[in-house]
């Protein structure tokens, strides 16, 4: 069979390809990531290493659609310098069996040199509510395969998704293991939800250190990005079904707010610099959308928006909302001596803590979620699922009179969390399922009309994960802490690994699997607690 070539000699034309403008920026970064047919200006030569050790993923998918990622990576002892420097075309196939003998259908696709050789192919033309499979070559090296599916057309009566949320893998603190389970979960998607990298360049008792000290420049974050992903089980499991992903702050750094520094030892002294290097990276590495650049990457280092959230329907079952807090969020108040990143606070002795005018989204994002849920209400979807980094609900960690509230979370927030609530409630908001992470620790309980009145109504459930590996402040007080804050009805904080959220159009099921030990390559995996919801009454039950 003749295969279908692409011509790069535009990419590879020299002046605009090292310093492009930033409509070729755009330009190119579309074509790079559409599956266009073209004719090769000169051909590659062989290559002596595997280029694909980053592994394939997938994600960003709807009805019709979905995005194919790899990175090549080079081999720098290779001697084939033009790999590091030079934009390279790879083949793609897909078929719809892993053999690729069943409809399959093949062309080419341009890896860009300035997006360090990174592959996002946006596939169009698909079937709805299918498993594809997936590979990429180069030369005579083939990918892994990968799988991946589209989602249901919009108006198709759906009965079930099966969707895991994970977050929070620091490398220090242990081995990303959970992912090995995970792939055994027969999951339609991934829900990730913050903190896929971190920055720091140890860690005090460490399983295992990064390589490449803290994280600054951009070859900084590429090369933490590649230390994650060479985790096996990980690749594994982007390779079973797309990811829905949104970052926090480690992605950039501890902390930041917008374009505020956080407090972490890797800040630079341009800071607006940095975060553009870390979004960069970010793109680069996941499997976005080009539109997800809404300035090109030039844009970026002038504090252009990089748009990462959207909303996302699984046919008549469910509206997914993937939110993103840390863009466009002012920042956090009353630390002391006036110091950046977060800190415990009591809200009575912050003048502040309710100023109306503070957001956590920016008022863009607010307006679009907003007028999300007013939509929602004329399409008849079961459930709502707004999937974001952090914990919802008000968490007082102070025992007794008076309140102690972490102010870089939704609590830091209250009155953005209150404008939130009160659309739930202003648009009649069916069945809200809030999903978060950041915390490192397992919470479930319910989101409440007031988030500062334990009597107020029930308006929907919250499950808050305990991330991958990331630490946290163990058990010796939870009883007490889940005591002060009643709207919560679980809480562990100890275990790592991931939740499994089953929704059906009568009612979801969440388990939440927990891992034996991080610190062990292998691990033996247990159900830590299982959850139910019916559709139609907000009401969290443990249900063994």
């Amino acid at each position: 069979m003749v295969r279908p070539t692409l011509n790069t000699s535009k990419l590879h034309s020299s002046k605009s390809a090292v310093h492009p403008s930033r409509r070729d920026w755009l330009k190119w970064t579309v074509a790079a990531s559409a599956p266009l047919a073209y004719s090769l200006s000169s051909a590659q030569a062989p290559l002596k290493h595997n280029p694909f050790t980053l592994g394939v993923a997938s994600g960003s998918p709807n009805h019709h659609s979905v995005v194919l990622w790899t990175r090549l990576m080079p081999d720098v002892n290779s001697g084939q310098s033009y790999f590091a420097t030079a934009d390279v075309t790879v083949l793609w196939e897909v078929a719809d069996d892993e053999h690729f003998k069943v409809n399959r259908r093949s062309g080419q696709v341009v890896a860009l040199a300035s997006l360090a050789h990174s592959v996002h192919l946006e596939l169009e033309g698909l079937q709805s509510d299918r498993w594809y499979f997936y590979r990429f070559q180069l030369g005579d090296t083939q990918s892994t395969v990968g799988r991946t599916r589209t989602l249901p057309h919009p108006e198709a009566m759906v009965q079930k998704l099966r969707v895991a949320y994970a977050s929070c893998q620091r490398w220090e603190h242990g081995y990303f293991s959970a992912y090995d389970h995970m792939a055994q979960e027969n999951l339609d998607m991934v829900l990730f939800l913050g903190d896929y990298i971190y920055e720091y360049a140890g860690a005090a008792n460490a399983v295992r250190l990064p390589t490449g000290g803290w994280v600054t420049s951009l070859s900084d974050y590429r090369e933490r990005y590649a230390l994650h992903k060479s985790e096996k089980g990980l690749q594994a499991m982007h390779a079973q079904c797309p990811w829905l992903v949104t970052w926090d702050d480690h992605e950039v750094s501890n902390d930041y707010a917008g374009l505020v520094r956080g407090q972490s030892g890797n800040i630079s002294f341009d800071f607006a610099a940095q975060r553009a290097r870390a979004y960069q990276a970010f793109y680069e590495h996941m499997p976005l959308r080009a539109s997800a650049l809404t300035k090109s990457i030039d844009g970026l280092t002038r504090g252009a928006e990089m748009r990462i959230y959207g909303q996302v329907p699984y046919g008549k079952l469910a509206n997914l909302y993937l939110l993103d807090d840390r863009q466009y969020r002012d920042r956090q108040v009353c630390n002391k001596l006036g110091g950046f990143g977060s800190g415990w606070v009591d809200p009575d002795q912050c003048a502040e803590w309710l100023d109306p005018q503070r957001t956590l989204l920016g008022g863009p994002q607010e307006q679009w979620l907003y007028q999300s849920f007013a939509n929602a209400r004329n399409d008849d979807r079961v459930w709502n699922v707004v999937a974001q980094q952090t914990i919802f609900g008000r968490r007082d960690y102070k025992l007794g009179a008076g309140l102690s509230l972490w102010n870089d979370g939704w609590d830091g927030y209250s009155a953005a969390r209150q404008r939130m609530t009160q659309s739930m409630q202003t648009h009649a908001l069916k069945n809200p399922v809030l999903i978060g992470g950041d915390v490192h620790e397992n919470w479930v309980g319910h989101v409440m009309a007031d988030a500062y009145k334990d009597d107020s109504a029930k308006i929907g459930v919250e499950f808050c994960g305990a991330g991958i590996t990331a630490r946290s402040a163990g058990n010796s007080k939870l009883a007490a802490r889940l005591a002060e804050n009643p709207h919560f009805i679980f809480a562990d904080s100890e275990r790592k690994g991931y939740g499994v959220v089953e929704f059906s159009p009568k009612q979801i099921q969440t388990e939440l699997r927990v891992v034996d030990d991080v610190r062990q390559p292998q691990t033996k995996l247990e159900t830590l607690a299982k959850f139910a919801v019916e559709a139609g009454v907000p009401q969290v039950q443990r249900v063994d």
